[in-house]
């Protein structure tokens, strides 16, 4: 067993590294109240506004004096579950509809697909502004908004993973025998694209969290005073001259956190897919 762990670190590092760096900044956010003791991450003290990094404040704090590493902490919580939450919530969506579209065809196709182009017509970003502009600002709704335009990319993959074995021997097989639809989909269907489907979600995780950051940062996620990367970039930037550590740090949680999950979606890549390996 030893052996087989020791194999698997040398044989993919990348993915090891990342891994536990994932790891790293994923339990930083699920005990960020035992790493923060008492401090709140809401309620400051107006004499303690706007300090510069110092050895009882080790980020600063904000116009509010508020701790800015204690909401860091607090804001990884609100970046990382909301981003998990949209990234299962497109890749259900859009798999579901994209199996459906490729197995059945017909006008199913042609309702999922045109919609699915209709999506695709218009600018990600602006889209999703516009419709967290009309359900409102909040973290919720701004995942709805992402998951509206994002949903397509993932419909169409599986489409077209669906539609490379929807005629094959084995598949006309199963339908002689008297298999059900529902059964061909989760026994031959999903099994057949599950695969690609989560490599591209764990290498969208990054940039489905700028997305969300990008709307908080335009006030339409998560509000203040809650704690969220895009919001306190927001709340820092009357601030870069004369306090620029109120960008700095949530900046770099950004950077960071997106790197780390870029990387670790090339790692799983590099296991997953073995087409990967061998043209490397």
């Amino acid at each position: 067993m030893r052996m087989e762990k020791k194999r698997f670190i040398q044989k993919y590092p990348v993915f090891v590294l990342f891994a536990v760096l994932a790891l790293l900044i994923v339990l930083m956010a699920v005990f960020a109240p035992q790493i923060a003791g008492d401090v709140s991450p809401i309620k400051g003290s107006l004499k303690e506004s706007i300090k510069p990094p110092s050895a009882e404040h080790p980020f600063g704090t904000d116009k509010m004096g508020r701790d800015i590493f204690v909401r860091v902490l607090y804001g990884a919580r609100t970046s990382l579950s909301s981003t998990f939450i949209l990234v299962g919530v497109v890749f259900v969506i859009g798999t579901f509809l994209g199996i459906l579209a490729g197995y059945f065809g017909g006008w199913v196709d042609a309702v999922i697909m045109r919609l699915a182009d209709m999506m695709i017509a218009f600018p990600g970003l602006v889209l999703a502004i516009a419709v967290a502009g009309i359900l409102g600002a909040s973290t919720k709704n701004a995942i709805i908004a992402i998951a509206v335009v994002t949903w397509p990319k993932y419909a169409r993959l599986a489409r077209s993973l669906v539609m490379k074995i929807r005629h094959t021997d084995f598949v006309a097989a199963a339908m002689v025998t008297g298999s059900k639809t529902p059964y061909m989909l989760w026994k031959y269907m999903l099994p057949n694209t599950i695969t690609t489907l989560v490599i591209t979600a764990a290498t969208d995780i990054g940039g489905m969290m700028m997305e969300l950051a990008a709307l908080s940062f335009l006030g339409f996620g998560a509000q203040p005073p809650n704690p969220e990367w895009g919001s306190m970039l927001n709340e820092g930037r009357n601030f870069m001259q004369s306090a620029p550590w109120l960008m700095i740090y949530p900046g770099l949680a950004i950077f960071v956190t997106v790197v780390v999950f870029n990387m670790l979606g090339d790692g799983l890549r590099d296991i997953l897919d073995p087409r990967t390996n061998e043209g490397r």
